[in-house]
């Protein structure tokens, strides 16, 4: 008897347990019902093949319903344009005079740009599913009202909220036009075949392989290649130099009117680089240019100095010199702002302490200017040897490449960007090997930009200033 009744109270204790739990799981802080069943992880997760299938599972009817919207939504797309888009970039057409290979290849790229990103939410879709099944067994909050995932989404997604617009412009504008230039290097898009009169074919890597062994443009693109190395280490390395300089000795204790200086050392920023260039080119000039004209006969009055006109823009020699020195006027500016940032923020008591310690001023600017410099301004520097890498107005505009030239369209001081512009508006256009010649200076600049800013300290040292 006392068995029945302590079995009776047992379950009685038991039912008021789990109606308690119930109350809570309605009533507090968990929007699901506890009293329900533990959700199958793996279930879920099948369900979640089919976009939204996973998330009604789960409970989330209004997450469910926007992720088979866009799931459907997408398969329409896809059957009405999708497929043909596709087929229009795997043969950039078949009959010419009617299908625009071209336009062929932007619609596919297009496609595949978006078959990408809904490929990225079907993935996410999976995981969300797998997620809050897993969470749902844990005993933790799930949010299943339209309301509550707003709010969450809006309080914990909201960084990526913001990004997302800028991320889809990006897309849109860097990614695109970087993917139909990569799959116009592989076409044999010329003077010869452009579209619609001609349909466009892929080749392969036909216009790399003419580029490192046809010897018409093997010659060229090393030239071309090997003068734009040299133009953008000297040319940037000039610049970095005199902006230093004149930010240090502009910055000394002992030099007076320093508003002065800064305003003279700016005026070169001042000044639109397009006029500073074509003064500049006007200036040069072999047989009515200041220079040979005035400057030069001016030097010439001194002891020992007797300098003959040189042939600025007739002698490829004197016509890199000229650039170069050009773009050390054109660069020295932005360099002599960044650095006299940093040496104004730099405490004076360490000068004190290394004055103290007998470190002379060469030391001084060698353990402490320098650093201080590179540590913070490395990354600009890095920027700027890739900016004048592909630096095409100096180029251009001075001596439109010129003078002379090393085949194939290219001019004996052109550097490479200079080369596919000419290339691509030349008498016979050469697209696809411009854009394979742009496909390579990616390459170049970005692992070099990578190699350089992963030696660099700027980044992870942030305990130094």
């Amino acid at each position: 008897m006392d068995f029945r009744v302590s079995s009776a109270t047992s379950i009685d204790t038991l039912k008021n347990i789990l109606s308690l739990h119930k109350i809570k799981g309605r009533n507090g802080d968990n929007t699901m019902d506890k009293e329900q069943s533990i959700k199958n992880v793996r279930k879920a997760t099948l369900l979640s093949i089919i976009p939204g299938l996973g998330q009604f599972y789960n409970g989330q009817i209004f997450k469910g319903v926007v992720f088979i919207a866009v799931f459907i939504a997408f398969i329409i797309e896809f059957i009405a344009v999708g497929i043909n888009a596709f087929i229009g970039l795997i043969t950039l057409g078949s009959v010419p005079g009617v299908d625009h290979s071209l336009f062929l290849m932007i619609e596919g790229t297009l496609q595949l740009i978006v078959t990408v990103i809904f490929i990225g939410f079907y993935i996410i879709n999976i995981f969300d599913a797998r997620r809050v099944a897993v969470t749902w067994n844990l005993g933790e909050k799930v949010n299943t009202k339209a309301i509550d995932i707003l709010k969450n989404m809006v309080e914990k997604g909201f960084p990526y909220l913001f990004t997302l617009p800028a991320y889809l412009v990006m897309t849109f504008v860097i990614i695109f036009p970087v993917l139909v230039t990569l799959f116009m290097a592989f076409t044999n898009y010329d003077f010869y075949h452009i579209p619609p009169a001609n349909l466009i074919d892929w080749v392969g890597f036909k216009n790399f392989f003419s580029i490192f062994f046809l010897s018409a443009y093997r010659d060229t693109f090393l030239s071309v290649f090997s003068w734009t190395l040299v133009w953008t280490i000297c040319a940037t390395t000039l610049q970095i130099v005199i902006g230093v300089f004149t930010a240090v000795v502009a910055n000394q204790s002992f030099i007076k009117g320093k508003r002065l200086f800064g305003v003279i050392f700016l005026l070169p920023w001042a000044v639109p680089a397009f006029i500073t260039i074509m003064s500049f080119s006007n200036m040069f000039n072999d047989s009515i240019g200041a220079i040979n004209m005035q400057v030069i006969p001016l030097l010439n009055h001194l002891p020992f100095v007797d300098i003959p006109s040189l042939a600025w823009k007739t002698d490829p020699f004197w016509t890199k010199i000229a650039l170069i020195s050009i773009q050390g006027w054109l660069g020295f500016p932005y360099i002599y702002v960044m650095v006299t940032g940093v040496l104004q923020a730099i405490p004076g008591e360490l000068y004190e302490a290394a004055k103290i310690d007998g470190a002379s001023a060469i030391s001084r600017f060698r353990k402490i200017t320098m650093p201080m410099i590179l540590f913070v301004t490395a990354p600009v520097f890095i920027t700027q040897y890739t900016f004048n890498f592909n630096n095409f107005s100096i180029i251009y505009l001075f001596n439109e490449g010129g003078p002379g030239s090393v085949g194939a369209g290219a001019g004996s001081t052109d550097i490479l960007i200079s080369w596919i512009y000419k290339l691509t508006t030349g008498t016979s256009p050469q697209y696809a090997v411009a854009a394979a010649v742009t496909l390579l200076i990616s390459i170049v600049v970005i692992s070099v930009s990578m190699i350089a800013f992963k030696k660099t300290n700027a980044f992870g040292n942030e305990g130094m200033m």
